[in-house]
């Protein structure tokens, strides 16, 4: 519930940026593929903030709109299946998100095997792809713009 009323909070702090402009911009649905790697669950958390507003601004379009997060390195523990009370919220908001049409979770399956985790060690949302660096080359060569 928090999160949720965080997630309208900065909506709306962008719709009235955008207002207070004082020029009418809109942005085409597109393609985005995030390079996801930080161990640090602010960092992470103001991420899901970015795409959930870019979500928004494409309004979750999913003919025209991809947003894919690439998770390798160390932002895979973040990602555990085991409930830890620093993450709880953060996978929260994470499942929310891939709930809607156009956000997908992808995580490194060779980076996770190096940390030790399996498939079924990591949140059921989460596609695992066999390497990050191929799969965010993959995306870029689909007409997806990359995000870091």
């Amino acid at each position: 519930m928090i999160a949720r009323i965080q997630e309208i909070i900065i909506l709306l702090l962008a719709l009235t940026a955008i207002a207070n402009a004082g020029e009418q911009v809109s942005y085409a649905p597109s393609k985005v593929v995030y390079d996801i790697s930080t161990p640090d669950p602010e960092a992470l958390g103001h991420i899901f903030d970015r795409v959930n507003m870019l979500q928004n601004v494409y309004q979750n379009d999913p003919f025209e709109a991809s947003i894919v997060l690439v998770i390798h390195e160390g932002a895979i523990p973040l990602f555990s299946a085991k409930d830890k009370a620093i993450q709880r919220e953060l996978m929260q908001r994470a499942r929310g998100l891939s709930m809607g049409e156009i956000i997908k979770f992808r995580v490194c399956k060779a980076s996770a095997a190096m940390q030790g985790f399996k498939k079924n060690d990591l949140q059921d949302f989460v596609l695992m792809v066999p390497m990050a660096d191929a799969e965010i080359v993959k995306l870029q060569q689909e007409g997806y713009a990359y995000l870091r």
